[in-house]
């Protein structure tokens, strides 16, 4: 491939407005066809981002120069859209979660192996020189050995604020399946797979009221856990405590800490880019008992930070030279498996082994610059 790859975006939905943006604006991809359920919300989409065809899933999947289709749908509908885009013949980059079930999810991942087509999945916030000046920190013993993690992430709920709230509290969602992937795909990106879970959710409210848009004042059902905590165990033998909520009156997100055996490191917020760089605890004096001093050391971040995207254009530029891409569909489907066995503990109260694994994911090229023109 040595001209820009072509993209087709399905879903046009909150998440659409940033990856148009974004993918416009990248020489290396050229969007050239939207779809959605509702073709007029498609067409406003496409004239206000200048791309020359619309329509339903259908037109874009029929389009003979989409070769990669941007799968934005609701987690209901992730593995027909990808299905479907396989057997057209085209690579697949799907919002999180992969799917909603393992059988369905597995079989995708074989399809698109047998037809010869890629699959990538977000979040790509791990491609973003934030996650990536952490990842080379780690790798360059910053702390030492990492022995154990802490991540948090606690809201009101995004009821407060998203128009159509309903399918974040539906199966396949709650903040276990809708912010877990950001957290667990950072972690597994660190430290490698994750070998077993245990779990616990509560739901205090059966039902929730849409605060803003056209449809405020309206109740809907919440049918998933609105708080999960979870305990996790690295293959490599880290531990993990995980606390994911959509019911607390304290603001708290992206909170992801490594602690290793000569300090700890604070990571940016898996859900950015960027936002707050990483910074180092030297904690092994304290260790030693030689000093009771902790002082905080900036990391300098390297990179260009965009958004939503960079794991298109990773895909796009991995395809042209014939390497793997780094948010893969194996690494999707892992972190899938490790909150579905999140998922089934917390109704069970078991410790669950993960069945699945993942091998080492590799980190951007320092010098990775979205907007350099290197196809075409």
């Amino acid at each position: 491939m040595s001209a820009p790859l072509g993209v087709g975006i399905i879903g046009t939905g909150v998440i659409s407005q940033t990856y148009l943006e974004n993918l416009t604006s990248f020489p290396d991809v050229r969007v050239v066809a939207v779809g959605d359920l509702m073709p007029e919300r498609a067409r406003a989409k496409a004239e206000e981002h200048g791309v020359p065809t619309w329509g339903d899933a259908d037109a874009v999947l029929s389009n003979p120069d989409v070769e990669l289709v941007v799968n934005l749908t609701i987690p209901a509908t992730h593995i027909e859209i990808s299905s479907r885009a396989v057997a057209a013949g085209k690579h697949v980059w799907t919002e999180k979660p992969l799917g909603l079930d393992r059988e369905s999810t597995r079989e995708l991942l074989r399809a698109a192996d047998a037809a010869g087509v890629r699959i990538g999945s977000a979040p790509d916030t791990i491609l973003g020189p934030g996650f990536q000046t952490a990842k080379r920190a780690i790798a360059e013993g910053i702390i030492g050995t990492p022995q154990f993690v802490n991540t948090a992430f606690q809201t009101q709920g995004p009821d407060l604020w998203h128009p159509e709230p309903a399918f974040l509290f539906a199966a396949g969602a709650g903040p276990l399946l809708d912010m877990g992937p950001y957290y667990f795909s950072a972690l597994v990106s660190l430290l490698g797979p994750i070998a077993g879970v245990a779990a616990r959710g509560s739901r205090w409210r059966t039902e929730r009221q849409i605060h803003t848009g056209p449809r405020a004042g309206e109740s809907f059902p919440v049918e998933v856990p609105s708080t999960v905590q979870v305990l996790s165990t690295f293959e490599g033998g880290q531990q993990g405590t995980h606390l994911l909520s959509f019911d607390s009156a304290l603001e708290r997100h992206g909170v992801i800490e490594i602690h290793g055996s000569e300090g700890t490191l604070v990571m940016p917020d898996p859900n950015t880019f960027s936002g707050r760089t990483a910074y180092v605890k030297p904690l092994g004096v304290l260790r030693d008992g030689m000093s009771t001093v902790q002082e905080w050391t900036d990391i300098e971040q390297q990179g260009t930070v965009v958004g939503r995207g960079l794991g298109v254009l990773d895909m796009a530029r991995a395809i042209a030279a014939e390497r793997p891409h780094i948010a893969t569909g194996e690494l999707g489907y892992h972190v899938l498996d490790v909150l579905l066995s999140a998922e089934a503990s917390a109704a069970t109260g078991q410790y669950l082994e993960i069945e699945s694994t993942v091998g080492e994911v590799p980190a951007m090229p320092v010098d990775f610059d979205p907007f350099a023109v290197t196809l075409g």
